[in-house]
């Protein structure tokens, strides 16, 4: 006779939480710290084309767009959000390449 479900789920998930939680979780991490970048990207062009945040609410892909007609004069006004994209897409993929170094469990530690 087959157990009934109701007393298989919590084996199940303590035995999910004692051993394959604890092997995933650095995985995630390092996924989404590098996945951020992507995200921001995203957030921003989408900004850019209008379809992000209104108005009232700041983003550089707005910011970008708005400095699109000063940039023969004024310049710094459409530089300067692409270059805090840049550097916070950069910190993102430096802090998920150094997640990835230090929770990798096949990382000799010599």
């Amino acid at each position: 006779m087959w157990p009934q479900p109701a007393s298989m789920v919590p084996r199940h998930c303590a035995f999910c939480s004692s051993t394959s939680a604890p092997m995933c979780i650095p995985s995630v991490i390092v996924r989404l710290t590098l996945n951020m970048a992507g995200i921001i990207l995203t957030a921003a062009s989408l900004g850019f084309l209008g379809l992000g945040a209104q108005p009232p609410a700041s983003e550089w892909g707005a910011m970008i767009s708005s400095g699109r007609k000063f940039m023969l004069d004024y310049w710094w006004v459409a530089v300067m959000p692409g270059v805090a994209i840049l550097i916070t897409s950069l910190a993102f993929n430096v802090a998920g390449d150094a997640l990835c170094d230090i929770l990798d469990p096949r990382h000799a530690r010599a």
